[in-house]
């Protein structure tokens, strides 16, 4: 449920980023600031909702390379 609120709150920014960037009337940086604002709010909950995984994943790429060094 809050996956479904969360990707429909992302889907209505990503529309309202899009009218920004297509019309031409309006600041331009206006719209290129609300698509990194967007990266940023995406690249954070996927961090938050993935931080265990990225974790054992990167502390299994660190173990395999010091394997190798030593």
């Amino acid at each position: 449920m809050l996956i479904k609120t969360l990707k429909n709150k992302i889907q209505k920014l990503s529309f309202k980023a899009k009218t920004v960037l297509v019309n031409r009337s309006g600041d331009q940086m206006t719209g290129w600031l609300i698509v990194v604002l967007i990266v940023v709010v995406v690249g954070a909950v996927f961090m938050t909702l993935y931080q265990g995984s990225i974790t054992t994943i990167w502390n299994s790429i660190v173990t395999k390379i010091t394997g190798l060094l030593s």
